[in-house]
């Protein structure tokens, strides 16, 4: 068995990182308008807010919350379901955090791309 030298030092992640993840993933699904603000004040210290994306990390997990706006002819459940495995298939990969829950509040329909 050969051993594998291990590089000193060790990588860190910053939040913002997960939220621009997030953020962009769910963005690129198919039926999201646009993200709404995340409603409430001030965001705890382990708890972060921006855009439309609300990020957890709590021993090396991430839970996620996204705040969305979807057009008005989708399928509410299907664009739901697709942003969780998305976003959660994109933090994984990417960053390779585990991660727990992802919650998608729908805060609006966008019916001004209809004409």
């Amino acid at each position: 068995m050969t051993d594998i030298p291990r590089s000193p030092g060790k990588t860190t992640i910053d939040p913002i990182v997960l939220h621009t993840i997030a953020r962009l993933t769910a963005l690129r699904v198919d039926g999201v308008s646009r993200l709404s603000p995340v409603p409430g004040g001030v965001n705890r210290l382990t708890r972060r807010g921006q855009e439309g994306v609300r990020v957890e990390i709590e021993n090396s997990r991430v839970d996620v919350d996204l705040y969305v706006v979807l057009h008005a002819d989708t399928n509410v459940r299907e664009v739901s379901r697709n942003i969780q495995s998305n976003v959660a298939r994109a933090i994984s990969d990417m960053v390779g955090m585990e991660v727990g829950r992802i919650g998608i509040h729908i805060e609006d329909v966008d019916y001004t791309s209809e004409a």
